[in-house]
């Protein structure tokens, strides 16, 4: 666990088990009941659980492209390899063909992401040792650079569907972290504040998904309020809040932050930092386009143990309210879940 942060790694774990609904299925159960002191520690349990239950159901085979010389006919033949054959006096038959292989690419990041835990220094040998059994059933999958994954290519059906949760988790662990030496060795970056933000954001969503679905919690993109046909809409950025909670007659924008200091220090005082204000305030703006004031921000800091703030609101001219909170991680889950249920009655009033 890292030191600039004060979360309990069981909170972690329930955290992805809201943001990984597969995480609450009976094979990743009893992961509920021990005890972690690293979070990569939790990581490796993790991916030893999926890949020991993905195994029992046998690995996920695919299509793979091949070309190979052999005796007979199989597929199409490659003509320019065959005419090579024969000029080195080879008999053999140069062919294209498909050939359903364990060697693809979601098994090629299940076992990559595996190697790169088993050689991390705060996952326990017994969590090594695991990893490291399960690896010999690899034997015909190949080892993958994470750098050339198209992460947004991978496609989940009926036959891989097991393995959508367990490659999010490989995403999550080696994106951004990952640095190369010159050796061409892989080196594990701190846990980032950049994905615990990401983390946090998905816990949050499906919470209020899960519990309180009445609210119609989603993440959808924030039009700009602007005339279309006089605006050069292309130049815009794409506004993404991360939930939008319908509350009664109203909408409440949540925007979740995770920083290691919360605050800014501004001419000998701690403040806001101001572009949080600023986004909160144009994500409020640009969505109530029929001027109703009936939409409301909120600004919700994962709580660390370097700095705390009090809970606070700005109420502004145009009947709006914007909420600044925070949800203290290192708290009980319970404390937590009433702590998120709090923040519905704000905006009901």
């Amino acid at each position: 666990m890292t030191e600039d942060k004060g979360i309990l790694i069981r909170n972690i774990y329930y955290m992805l088990a809201y943001a990984f609904q597969e995480l609450r299925q009976n094979n990743y159960a009893e992961i509920e009941g021990e005890t972690f002191e690293d979070i990569y520690d939790l990581f490796a349990e993790i991916l030893a659980k999926g890949i020991s239950y993905q195994l029992k159901q046998g690995l996920y085979r695919e299509y793979v492209a091949k070309n190979d010389s052999i005796l007979t006919i199989k597929g199409k033949i490659d003509i320019n390899g065959t005419i090579a054959n024969r000029v080195r006096n080879h008999h053999h038959i140069s062919c294209n063909y498909d050939e359903l292989s364990e060697n693809n690419v979601y098994n090629q990041i299940l076992m990559t992401t595996a190697a790169i835990l088993i050689r991390h220094s705060d996952v326990k040998k017994d969590k090594k040792a695991k990893l490291k059994q399960m690896m010999l059933f690899f034997q015909n999958v190949q080892p993958i650079d994470i750098h050339t994954i198209r992460w947004n290519a991978l496609r989940f059906g009926r036959n891989n569907r097991n393995y959508r949760m367990l490659t999010y988790l490989c995403y999550f662990i080696v994106s951004e972290w990952l640095m190369t030496t010159e050796e061409g060795k892989y080196k594990m970056r701190e846990f980032s504040d950049n994905h615990m933000c990401r983390l946090f954001e998905k816990f949050v969503l499906e919470y209020y998904k899960k519990h309180h679905p009445e609210l119609k919690p989603s993440a959808a993109q924030i039009g700009w309020n602007v005339v279309e046909e006089a605006t050069d809409t292309a130049v815009l950025p794409i506004m993404q809040s991360d939930i939008l909670l319908s509350i009664g007659e109203r909408t409440l924008i949540v925007d979740t932050k995770y920083y290691t200091k919360i605050m800014q220090e501004q001419f000998g005082k701690e403040t806001l930092r101001n572009n949080h204000l600023y986004q909160i305030r144009t994500y409020v703006d640009e969505y109530d386009k029929g001027h109703r004031h009936n939409v409301d921000g909120m600004l919700l800091y994962a709580k660390t143990k370097e700095l705390s703030i009090d809970d606070a609101q700005i109420k502004h001219r145009d009947g709006y309210m914007l909420y600044i909170r925070t949800l203290d991680l290192n708290k009980s889950f319970e404390e937590i879940k009433e702590r998120l249920n709090s923040f519905i009655s704000l905006s009901n009033t």
